[in-house]
């Protein structure tokens, strides 16, 4: 009996020393409830790069991407949303970098679908 105590405590042990401390990186769920402008696009934005070019006086294209104002913008006017998917006929972004990763992508829709909110 003590053996299987030892064995089932060691694999709880061992299952739970997991590194991984998000959800999407251990199951390779992408997450997109809750998403929000100022805690999931804004970071996501400054993370890509974005608003290394598209912010301050002079933005990149001539728009910013460190406002709400800005992004929603280029949300209304379909650029942004053609830009980070790679769509023919728009720049792709981030620009000399890889496509943003589809999770990523799926957060900006589901908060497009939710009315693009200042939340």
């Amino acid at each position: 009996m003590n053996r299987k105590i030892l064995i089932t405590v060691m694999m709880v042990v061992a299952l739970s020393s997991c590194y991984y401390d998000v959800e999407e990186n251990l199951y390779g769920v992408c997450n997109t409830s809750n998403v929000g402008f100022s805690k999931t696009v804004t970071p996501m934005l400054n993370n890509y790069g974005c608003t290394n070019c598209h912010s301050g006086p002079n933005p990149e294209g001539g728009f910013p991407l460190d406002s709400y104002t800005g992004v929603k913008t280029k949300i209304d006017d379909g650029r942004l949303w053609g830009s980070i998917n790679h769509l023919a006929g728009f720049a792709p972004m981030p620009h000399g970098a890889a496509k943003m990763n589809q999770c990523d992508i799926n957060k900006i829709k589901a908060w497009m679908d939710a009315g693009a909110p200042n939340n």
